[in-house]
């Protein structure tokens, strides 16, 4: 089963999400790291409510990252390039990932193949799933 950080939270929602600092912790402590992707004036960002850190374009490719493209330019750059795991999604009910995963809408119906998103919110039992992105992913270990 996939575990996948939130933004990089482990316990909770914090200010340090989608940081790199934050992230590499994530990914240190074993997890995926689902990070939230703008490109903007010829570079990467990261950041949920808009670009924040900039990022060099071989740091999306690190393993483990799951890269949730925020604007159409950051899914039209990312997808191209083989290493980088994106997808684009906003309320729809799933989407696909660049590696044919379910990426689900918290709250919908889940499939075999679905990452279930934020379970935490809706009292879902993610283990029939591929897997879980939590902000709290430390509980599904």
């Amino acid at each position: 089963m996939y575990r996948i950080s939130h933004r990089g939270n482990l316990r909770g929602k914090t200010d340090q999400e989608n940081k790199v600092a934050y992230i590499e912790e994530a990914i240190a402590a074993g997890f995926e790291v689902e990070i939230d992707v703008w490109f903007l004036n010829g570079q990467f960002y990261l950041g949920h409510d808009g670009p924040q850190e900039t990022v060099p374009e071989s740091f999306l490719g690190t393993y483990g990252l799951w890269c949730h493209a925020k604007n159409f330019d950051a899914l039209d750059r990312m997808l191209p390039f083989g290493n980088i795991h994106c997808f684009w999604h906003q309320d729809d009910d799933f989407t696909l990932t660049s590696r044919g995963h379910l990426w689900t809408y918290p709250g919908k119906p889940l499939a075999k193949n679905s990452i279930c998103v934020l379970p935490e919110q809706f009292d879902v039992d993610p283990t029939e799933c591929l897997g879980v992105c939590s902000d709290f992913i430390v509980r599904y270990v």
